[in-house]
């Protein structure tokens, strides 16, 4: 019940009213521009915060207030960012006592304070509208001493009529914001909680005759090819398009010849519509959008969401995001081949949506609206099912359709985020389908469908996924079968992964109405911090807060692509490239939705050992989406070398785009033709005893057989090694009831293996140590036998393992560690890369020759944590050392050791030593997505079992 601590009859203060507000004018169509005035309100305001929401009274708002001690602060922005007070951070817990709709006495109040003159051209006729595009939580607005209203909805416009209260000079805008309110229990959405007008303030001028609210419908036929077009327009006028023909009037249907707008093809149309007062530019883009035979199409053809959701994100200024971020963000997807974004979790700014119509994604537009901590108390007292809050529901549902309606880019409407259910979302959908009919309406949080188009689930498991693609699921209603299904969550990004997408993307492709899904999410949410370099929950001293939960990005904070970021492109990459390198035949799939391949050229290179000897064009017919075409590869250059050969073959912009240049890569693969030759053993040299030293060739060991030195190089500690610094994934999620992988290793010694000599045995011509590895208070084990080799100048290892006991977890990884002198230089290798990969995220690694500085190999998780493995070594040169295998194991090599790594909460945690410290893993453990999603799927975790490897050392040339 709201406001139980409440005296009955006693009048709630503005800010914990449940009601949305007063003084704002009805929602209506957002535009960026128009031929009638605009003065925006940015820049520096006056500002002063106090702790209470009543600790200072409202005379700062009054005509002639002197505010010049105040300080300044930047509009738009956050002003726990700018040096009063702190952010923090939870994902589903209110940071404060759940009494909706009271919230705490403790409240921070900023008033804000900016003086404006009207421009000497403003038009003195007509009426003027201040808009506010979004503020934190809960402001009451006055202008030059007259109060306007207050408002809650956070992320979603307000406007107030204030034309008779403006004057040539002087106007003074007076805004109160409240970090909490009752609006404050219909945002906990998984982010900062960052108080503050963080988005802009603009004076609109409003002629007579100006245009009011109106909707741009414009639908596509596709079997005729013609597209529809009506403007309903508040205020009457007239909508031309000249590149189409057409002059009508508002509210008249037109139909013409078209191309369509798809998110692979945008094609948008320059209109205009003119009312007696005033010409507003419009941009259109002709769609339909449907579900037929429980498949969601776009202009009569299947769609598949390869998405992200996407938070507004700034390292410097938290959702405060500039235009520039925006097209940032959105160039980024479409290099990396995302189609479609969800706006996680409430309508983002709206020229955001702009830059979508204009560059093409597919857009689920969701409403400012989340309850999620509710569920502590099992959703006792969620509004979303109390009728009192219902107004206040519909209020943010109406300000997020009208503002956004006329984008082509928007074709699903979300009621929200993780609100449960209740009566307030059946309202809001039923009003949504009322308004806008030629929509989609999706919610996550009813199993049962009954307010939704669409059937969605967050972190469903592949399996789970393949029954639903199958029919077979259990649960829910027969109706929900014969729906389209998507993950509007799934691939939790965080840290190191995520792993497991190429089984997904399989799954959507196998099955019609499982049609893609958005990985949580776009962009790790790290504050910049002097100490931390960025911040995550609970490092401003929050209580109480989930920790890093809050970086889960396919972004690093500063908008560098992480590993998972081009794992993903390549998973979904829009063209499929298979072959048999040998016969030199390639199957060339197209996997747009309405594209040919038209707009891509195709390259070949053949590489022997790694690096390119040839290199051509490949003609490839413009073959239609979902078609696929039979090509034939030139004649190899090489045959029979004995070296390892193959050919790579990509498909790349044939021109320039809005969003790449012509060159850059859509799609590869590689194909093999032949495997290369095994490596010589060394061997014939005897090893030699000598006190308390043996020597064998080049080696140098201590009386335990443990490798000292390789010529004039130290080498330091080499031994088996199974431990890794835990990712997140490994971590696992906190409010599961089982324990976290991480915590199963730990409880059974992984992190603190010791290791028993057994046997030093010199033969005619090997070195053989014979050890046990095994952790404390255990009888698990594993028998490890080091046998040594020389030719005189090089060095042979074979490391063989047999576990002993029977093992109840998989090992996080499986190989030898050892340390070189020096922590920096350079690192070269034949394998993998260039970035890390791991069992289940290796489908982005591209077999050649790379180089690169050791700093450089790290991946600069914000928490840290196992990173960096280069997969399909042949040979490495590093450190003065080169290694040569053919068992193609895994290569880290990094200027700290694991237990360090692990120890470190923040990247500046890590300070390199004077050890380059090196793994060779025969095995790692797979990554996949437990950090809020499922574990690592059975072919890539790695159990203990009989293994070998064997690798050459010798020293580099100079």
């Amino acid at each position: 019940m709201p406001g139980r601590g409440l005296m009955e009859g006693m009048e709630l203060p503005h800010h914990e009213d449940v009601s949305p507000g007063s003084g704002s004018l009805p929602p209506r169509a957002w535009y960026a521009a128009s031929d009638a005035p605009t003065l925006p309100l940015d820049g520096t305001w006056r500002f002063r915060l106090s702790p209470t929401a009543d600790a200072a009274d409202e005379s700062f708002a009054a005509d002639g207030f002197d505010a010049r001690a105040w300080e300044g602060i930047a509009v738009p922005g956050h002003w726990v960012l700018q040096g009063h007070g702190t952010p923090h951070y939870t994902n589903q817990l209110y940071p404060f006592p759940v009494d909706p709709p009271r919230v705490p006495t403790e409240n921070p109040t900023g008033d804000h304070l900016r003086t404006f003159d009207l421009p000497a051209d403003w038009p003195s006729d007509g009426g003027a509208t201040l808009r506010f595009d979004g503020v934190e939580s809960c402001a009451r607005v006055w202008l030059n001493g007259t109060p306007l209203g207050d408002f809650k909805g956070s992320r979603l416009p307000h406007e107030f009529a204030v034309g008779p209260l403006l004057r040539p000079e002087g106007n003074v805008l007076a805004v109160r914001v409240h970090q909490w309110s009752s609006g404050s229990y219909l945002e906990d959405q998984d982010q900062w909680w960052l108080p503050g007008i963080f988005r802009g303030v603009t004076l609109l001028h409003r002629p007579e005759g100006c245009a009011g609210d109106y909707f741009v419908h414009a639908s596509y036929d596709h079997r005729a090819g013609t597209g529809t077009l009506r403007v309903d327009s508040d205020v009457p006028g007239r909508v031309t398009v000249p590149e189409l023909g057409v002059d009508a009037a508002t509210g008249e249907t037109v139909a013409v010849p078209v191309r369509p707008w798809t998110a692979e093809t945008p094609r948008l149309y320059d209109a205009v519509l003119a009312t007696s007062g005033e010409r507003v530019p419009l941009r259109v883009g002709f769609r339909t959008v449907a579900v037929e035979d429980g498949v969601i199409k776009v202009n009569g053809r299947r769609i598949l969401f390869r998405g992200v959701n996407r938070h507004e994100f700034h390292p410097d200024t938290g959702r405060a995001v500039d235009l520039h971020t925006m097209r940032t963000d959105l160039l980024l997807m479409k290099r990396h081949n995302i189609n479609a974004v969800r706006t996680s979790h409430y309508p983002p700014h709206p020229a955001f949506l702009d830059l979508c119509n204009e560059l093409g994604l597919w857009v689920i537009d969701e409403c400012d609206l989340e309850t999620h901590g509710f569920t502590v108390q099992q959703w006792r007292g969620n509004p979303a099912d109390d009728d009192r809050w219902t107004p206040a529901l519909l209020d943010r549902a109406a300000r997020t359709v009208e503002r956004d309606k006329n984008h082509a880019s928007v074709i699903v409407w979300s009621l929200g985020n993780e609100c449960g259910t209740g009566r307030g979302l059946t309202a809001m959908a039923e009003w949504i389908r009322a308004r806008d009919p030629d929509r989609l309406v999706h919610y996550e949080g009813d199993r049962s469908c009954a307010d939704t188009d669409l059937y969605s689930r967050m972190y469903a498991d592949h399996a789970e996924v393949e029954r639903i693609g199958r029919g077979t699921d259990a649960g829910g209603p027969d109706s929900r079968r014969q729906l389209p299904f998507i993950l509007c969550e799934y691939a939790h990004a965080m840290g190191n992964g995520p792993g497991g997408l190429g089984e997904y993307q399989r799954l959507f492709e196998t099955y019609a109405h499982l049609q893609g899904g958005f990985v949580w999410e776009w962009i790790d949410h790290g504050l910049t911090h002097p100490a931390y370099d960025y911040a995550y929950g609970g490092d401003f001293g929050e209580q109480p807060h989930d920790g890093n939960f809050v970086c889960d990005g396919l972004l690093f904070p500063d908008r560098t692509p992480s590993p998972g970021l081009i794992e993903y492109k390549k998973v979904i990459e829009p063209v499929r490239i298979e072959g048999e390198g040998r016969e030199g035949t390639l199957r060339i799939t197209n996997l747009h939705d309405f594209a040919d391949l038209s707009h891509l050229a195709f390259t070949w290179s053949y590489e022997v050992a790694g690096e390119g000897v040839a290199d051509g064009v490949l003609p490839v017919p413009a073959t239609g989406p979902g078609e696929h075409a039979e090509v034939k590869l030139p004649p190899a250059p090489t045959r029979g070398s004995g070296a390892e050969t193959q050919w790579t073959v990509r498909a790349v912009l044939a021109d320039d785009t809005p969003w790449a240049q012509r060159g850059h890569v859509v799609a590869w693969a590689q194909l093999p033709v032949e495997t290369g030759t095994v490596l010589p053993v060394p061997g014939g040299t005897p090893p030699v005893r000598d006190g308390g030293r043996i020597t064998l060739g080049p080696a140098s060991f201590d009386a335990h057989g443990t490798l000292l030195s390789l010529g004039d190089l130290p080498i330091r500690d080499l031994r088996l090694d199974v431990w890794r610094a835990p990712t997140d994934n490994d971590n696992g999620m906190p409010w599961r009831p089982e324990p976290s992988l991480a915590t199963r290793w730990r409880k059974v010694g992984l992190d603190r293996m010791r290791h028993r000599l057994d046997a030093v045995e010199l033969g005619d011509g090997s070195l053989t140590v014979r050890t046990r590895v095994a952790p404390a208070a255990s009888d698990l084990g594993l028998s490890t036998e080091y046998r040594w080799q020389s030719d005189g100048s090089r060095l042979l290892l074979t490391v063989r393992v047999t576990p002993e006991g029977e093992w109840p977890v998989p090992l996080p990884r499986l190989g030898i560690r050892f340390g070189l002198p020096g922590a920096h230089g350079r690192v070269r290798w034949f394998g993998g890369g260039p970035g890390e990969a791991y069992p289940d995220t290796r489908a982005a690694s591209l077999l050649g020759v790379w180089e690169s500085d050791v700093a450089a190999l790290q991946t600069p998780y914000v928490r840290p944590q196992e990173n960096g493995a280069r997969p399909d070594i042949r040979w490495a040169e590093l450190g003065g050392l080169r290694i040569d295998t053919d068992h193609a194991p895994w290569l880290t090599a990094r200027p700290w050791t694991t237990e360090q790594l692990d120890a470190a909460a923040h990247r500046p945690d890590l300070t390199p030593g004077d050890t380059l410290w090196v793994n060779l893993d025969v095995g790692q453990h797979g990554i996949g997505t437990q950090s809020c999603g499922p574990g690592v799927l059975p072919p890539y975790e790695l159990h203990a079992a009989p293994s070998s490897l064997s690798c050459v050392f010798s020293l580099t040339t100079p």
